[in-house]
């Protein structure tokens, strides 16, 4: 993908849907594994993450808002709300959460005025202080346009994905400068590694190693959808595994197995386009270098979390859908 079809986004065309809060009696047979729908409502989904209270909290770009889950009867209530809205529809706003201890924190990106957008939205990390009130602790945007990667950017402020907290801070993604940052608490950024033209995306932590997937350019081929590894002091990543379409997001799941979501198959259309519907899976990384399919059919989903051994995968269109008995051997054993 080239850094302007960043702009549309990797394939986060999201639809808007409304409906019950409530879980669904709904089945997606996939896979070796069904997947069920939880909720549907969410205005639109994003990056997700579990709370200390053991609930889903999600991001809705759209609305600027931040979601909590029941992760047993789907029941959404607001958690924050009151972010910069997304500028271009299915793109930027808040796209990913995080907590330190019991404080939360999220992700935004491709807002302000670099875009379009109102001049005192910043592209960062905001604290959510309370149901309607933040503070932006660490300015990315303002980073980005003072350490430009080259060559130069379409959007000079980057196209954050991902927000993985890291010895008491903070790894993000940028799937457009191709790039993962190393972001503290009190601001200071610093890139701690760069790529090609990989587009990075999701984030996991084990100790020292970070583990993360890269979507690839278009026309997003499966040999282009790779998990990678790197440790922070290391110039460069190693490949762990490649082989699936359009990868999001990657999870250690109950045994310390590794997954990965994959978004589906490249529909062929604008750079930027999402996947083909449908076609999303989540997978298994094995100790070849391959992936095997865990559950298929998903609708372009864009995160995943696990519970134990169930699986909630976060859809473009604002579903949540649970996949349990998900687990196998620990990776590497």
């Amino acid at each position: 993908m080239n850094r302007k079809s960043w702009i549309t986004g990797i394939a986060l065309s999201f639809l808007i849907v409304f409906g019950s809060s409530k879980a669904i009696a709904a089945k997606l047979s996939s896979g070796q594994l069904s997947a069920v729908l939880l909720t549907v409502g969410l205005a639109s989904g994003s990056g997700s993450t579990v709370g200390p209270d053991g609930a889903l909290y999600v991001t809705e770009g759209a609305a600027g808002r931040i979601s909590r889950v029941d992760p047993q009867t789907g029941e959404i209530t607001t958690f924050a709300s009151g972010l910069p809205i997304w500028i271009f529809p299915h793109i930027g706003g808040a796209m990913d959460v995080a907590f330190i201890g019991e404080t939360a924190y999220v992700l935004v990106t491709v807002v302000g005025p670099e875009v379009g957008g109102n001049p005192g939205d910043v592209v960062g990390i905001y604290r959510v202080d309370g149901p309607n009130s933040f503070t932006v602790v660490a300015n990315i945007g303002k980073f980005s346009l003072e350490n430009p990667p080259i060559p130069a950017p379409f959007v000079p402020t980057g196209v954050q994905y991902a927000l993985q907290t890291f010895r008491g801070g903070f790894l993000v993604t940028d799937g457009h400068h191709n790039r993962v940052l190393w972001v503290t608490l009190d601001g200071t950024i610093t890139e701690l590694i760069a790529f090609g033209n990989t587009v990075p995306t999701g984030l996991a932590v084990s100790g020292n190693t970070v583990y993360m997937t890269e979507a690839g350019p278009v026309p997003h081929l499966p040999e282009a959808g790779k998990m990678i590894a790197f440790n922070p002091n290391s110039p460069s990543a190693t490949e762990v595994a490649s082989g699936a379409s359009l990868l999001v997001d990657v999870e250690y799941g109950r045994g310390r197995s590794l997954y990965a979501l994959s978004q589906g198959d490249y529909s062929g259309g604008p750079e930027g386009s999402p996947a083909l519907p449908n076609t999303g899976a989540i997978v298994e990384v094995n100790e070849d270098g391959t992936f095997s399919v865990v559950s298929d059919g998903l609708d372009r989903p864009t995160s995943f979390e696990f519970i134990g051994n169930t699986a909630y995968v976060v859809t473009l269109t604002g579903e949540i859908w649970k996949i349990d008995g998900v687990s196998g051997p620990p990776f590497g054993n």
